[in-house]
């Protein structure tokens, strides 16, 4: 029988929920999954007190992912993603959606075809590709579609467990194009951290450069992501990159792991923009062009 205190704990609880969800979704009404909701909904519930913003740490989570799921069940907050089948990653244990993979046109962004399928275009893959994306969590690729990611970033996005070994027509695209990047966008885990690795031993020799987008231990701990511990004692730990810390090592050691789900989906979908499509050109303003062609003559009085 539920007690009073009881409805009042789940009442408050709805609220949170509520909250993150519009947080989520902001700005501009984002897509996000149900784990994005938990991860937003542990931020309301433990919000960072002001002197410790600078301090990198990363807490445990304030909400059982039990609990959490109950008082979610019936509700579909706007924004959420429908659940279709478990993830992967440390975030398969918690369960979400999976992702088609969509690709988006190298040069004019537009999206032509699903990866592994049957492409509508006959010369799909004669053209060359200058980057990809590849997210460990296919509920991650999944949001990044939904939000437009491939499109705004001219840059498709595959999941690890739907689309590796890369489609041998893909690889040759990015081999076709020179400088092309294959981005990894992976948890803080062991898992995570050798995805890079694995993606780089699958392209074999070709000149593509294999670019790891976090997370990294000292990525959750600056910003402070809610991260887990694996149940049971650690696994032993496989090779990892050179460039891990020592405290990062012995991080992964103890059993933890963050989730790219933690960090706010607004930041995420800024940050993934940021290092896919790389830095922008300048654009020059009318007044700049009209100095230039002062400075050239144009329209000038000639001086003799």
């Amino acid at each position: 029988m539920r007690t009073p205190m009881d409805t009042a704990r789940r009442l408050l609880l709805e609220r949170a929920v509520d909250l993150a969800a519009r947080r989520a979704a902001s700005p501009g009404n984002l897509r996000f999954t149900e784990r994005q909701l938990y991860y937003e909904t542990c931020r309301v519930l433990r919000p960072r007190p002001a002197p410790v913003r600078r301090v990198p740490y990363s807490p445990a989570p304030p909400l059982r992912l039990s609990r959490f799921t109950e008082v979610l069940r019936g509700r579909e907050p706007a924004g959420m993603l429908a659940d279709e089948a478990a993830g992967t990653g440390e975030a398969a244990e918690g369960g979400e959606a999976a992702a088609a993979a969509e690709v988006a046109g190298a040069a004019g962004g537009v999206a032509v075809a699903t990866i592994g399928g049957e492409a509508r275009e006959p010369d799909l893959y004669a053209y060359g590709l200058p980057r990809l994306l590849i997210c460990q969590d296919r509920s991650i690729a999944r949001m990044l579609l939904a939000n437009h990611v491939h499109l705004e970033a001219a840059c498709p996005v595959l999941s690890a467990p739907d689309d590796l070994p890369l489609d041998p027509r893909l690889a040759a695209a990015l081999e076709r194009t020179e400088g092309a990047t294959v981005h990894v966008l992976h948890d803080a885990s062991p898992a995570g951290i050798a995805l890079p690795a694995r993606v780089r031993a699958q392209l074999g020799p070709m000149a593509v450069r294999v670019a790891s987008l976090g997370l990294v231990p000292r990525h959750a701990r600056a910003l402070h992501l809610v991260s887990g511990r694996r149940p049971g004692p650690p696994p032993a730990l496989g090779p990892l990159p050179h460039g891990l810390r020592p405290d990062e090592v012995d991080w992964l050691a103890a059993g933890r792991f963050a989730e790219v789900a933690a960090v706010p989906p607004a930041r995420l979908l800024r940050a993934v923009l940021r290092l896919a499509r790389g830095p922008r050109s300048v654009r020059h303003s009318v007044r700049d062009e009209l100095r230039d062609l002062r400075t050239a003559g144009f329209l000038t009085w000639p001086d003799a």
